[in-house]
């Protein structure tokens, strides 16, 4: 018998130092072509894009938990800088620029706190179903705002949709070789992408592109470069921004956090899964806030844990943070010697490139397969999307976040529910859902409610007993509730159940518990529901709950022996 190989066995049995700084090289011939993208899309100086690979991946290496995760810029949490910050201040100005610092110096706070008190659960607030609305719709967003840029066109507006639209108004003033260099960029990344996944193609693409720029001058027929790119290493400050200014930016730097928390937990998840390793969501959380630090004083934007460029780490075989430093010390080499050629690059080039980036955002099969599975989820993703589209990315987190949240209280609030038949045999029941004119057998129900019990869906639980009971087909004497759902009752939903278990004594109807579990006893005692009911009446297993109930009814009823087993084992 073949025993798999360990997933962590270097390739070919090549040493994993020389594994991880092959990986690492691999990164930044792909990642470092991103980031410049990445700073079209928060509005903010080329050069910071770099600075954003130097220090925070080393400072997320040093106190993250993954061992894979790839810290550095993201164009969600750009996009949401860009679209919270330019109602407040002119992009690429400097006081524009200081509220990003503030903004990233922020999150680091935010995420600070969020290790403090082990936050790391917060991800789990964000359905797959809305994140996966929410990147459709921020790589529409950023695809719509990059038209204009490649066209060679000088559009701007409040929202994606605006751009777009003046972008087709203005159609016919585009710059033909602007527009040709966008078409080719495009195509050689994707084909590039398809045919030769692993080739750096960006790279090899901003490569040639600065070299015919500056072989046949573009900047001088017409098409808009970059312009000289500040090279050296960042000067070390705090951003600083007056009370009332920050105050401002909490909701931006808010919006960051959450895609932060989510995306970056999602993807370390994903990977320490895959390669069986221990993973501490909040050690990561501490990791981030460290990387978040690192590029608010080093003069950068919000970094998170991207997971295209952590895939891609992957497969280009880094199994360790290794690969992370020398992406940083790639960085590093770049400031100190290579800036000077990026002032050539045409921004045609550069935003195709963020163009092909934000399109790998939107997930088609992934949205297909919602809306074949699930059409309800899938409506929540477009709204999520079409929100982002249409208003703007830091709207269209909250209203990710709201919608997670609804679809959880909703669930909650109208649970199914249950009449349960004893079956012939005795072992085990059938279900049908609860509805008016159902019951168990004659002058017994056995109703289950599948959710806690609390202030919101507690006057749900009561009316639809009280539905139930009204319509039964024969007088009820006994109702058994199935509890096996129930961990807890808040005060309201205990003064509902007082009210309820007013009613049904009075019309003769003797109530039982089934499947109560320690927690629920425990606030069935505390709100003086179990003196109420009876203690003799409350039972851990359905089972014994039921052979109670019929021994009560009317008329003798031979007790069918439903087992523990059946009890334990569902229906």
């Amino acid at each position: 018998m073949n025993t798999p190989a360990p997933q962590n066995r270097p390739p070919n049995g090549s040493p994993s130092f020389l594994r991880d700084v092959v990986a690492g090289l691999t990164l930044a011939s792909v990642n470092i072509p991103q980031v410049l993208g990445y700073t079209r899309i928060a509005a903010m100086p080329a050069v910071t894009g770099l600075y954003t690979a130097l220090l925070p991946p080393l400072a997320f290496a040093l106190l993250g938990s993954s061992r894979h995760l790839v810290v550095a810029a993201d164009s969600a949490t750009a996009a949401i800088l860009s679209g919270g910050l330019a109602p407040l201040a002119e992009p690429g100005s400097p006081h524009y620029v200081a509220m990003v610092g503030v903004v990233t110096l922020l999150c680091a706070a935010f995420l600070l706190v969020g290790r403090i008190f082990r936050l790391g659960f917060l991800a789990d607030f964000l359905s797959l179903t809305v994140l996966m609305g929410f990147l459709t719709g921020v790589g529409l967003q950023v695809s719509l705002t990059m038209l204009p840029e490649m066209l060679g066109l000088h559009i701007t507006g409040p929202t994606a949709l605006i751009v777009f639209a003046r972008t087709l108004a203005a159609f016919v003033h585009l710059h033909p070789l602007s527009a040709f260099l966008s078409l080719v960029t495009v195509l050689c990344v994707t084909g590039g992408r398809r045919f030769v996944p692993d080739a750096p193609i960006p790279l090899l693409v901003i490569v040639f592109a600065i070299a015919a720029s500056w072989h046949w001058h573009f900047a001088g027929h017409g098409v808009t470069v970059i312009g000289p790119v500040a090279g050296g290493l960042p000067s070390l400050h705090l951003p600083w921004l007056s009370w009332n200014e920050t105050l401002e930016l909490l909701p931006v730097a808010a919006s960051c956090v959450f895609v932060i928390i989510a995306q970056s937990v999602a993807t370390s998840r994903s990977f320490a899964t895959r390669f069986h390793e221990p993973l501490d969501a909040d050690a990561d959380i501490l990791g981030l806030s460290a990387a978040n630090l690192a590029a608010a004083i080093s003069g950068a934007f919000t970094v998170n844990g991207s997971p295209t460029q952590t895939a891609m780490g992957v497969r280009a075989g880094a199994r360790t943070q290794r690969a992370q430093v020398v992406f940083s010390l790639t960085a590093l080499v770049v400031l100190l010697f290579l800036t000077a050629p990026l002032q050539f690059l045409p921004r045609c080039v550069l935003a195709s490139i963020v163009l092909v980036i934000a399109m790998g955002m939107v997930n088609m099969k992934g949205i297909r397969a919602l809306r074949h599975e699930s059409p309800g989820e899938f409506r929540l993703a477009l709204i999520t999307a079409a929100a982002v589209v249409a208003i703007n990315v830091q709207q269209g987190i909250f209203l990710a976040i709201a919608i997670s949240l609804f679809r959880h209280v909703r669930h909650s609030y109208e649970p199914h529910t249950m009449i349960l038949h004893p079956r012939p045999n005795g072992r085990g029941f059938e279900v049908e859902p609860a509805t008016p004119g159902s019951e168990s057998e004659p002058g017994l129900v056995i109703y289950r409610f599948g959710a806690d019990l609390f202030y919101a869906n507690s006057t749900h639980f009561a009316d639809d007993i009280r539905e139930i009971v009204a319509h039964a087909p024969s007088p009820v004497h006994c109702l058994v509730l199935d509890a096996s759902a129930m961990t807890d009752i808040d005060y309201s939903a205990a003064q509902t159940m007082r009210e309820l278990l007013a009613e049904l004594s009075g019309e003769h109807i003797t109530v039982f518990l089934g499947r109560v579990s320690p927690w629920l006893r425990s606030d069935m005692d505390r709100h003086g529901l179990t003196a109420l009911i009876g203690a003799e009446r409350i039972r851990s297993t359905l089972h014994e709950a039921v052979d109670a109930a019929e021994k009560e009814l009317p008329s003798p009823r031979t007790v069918t022996g439903h087992t523990s087993m059946t009890d334990q084992n569902g229906l």
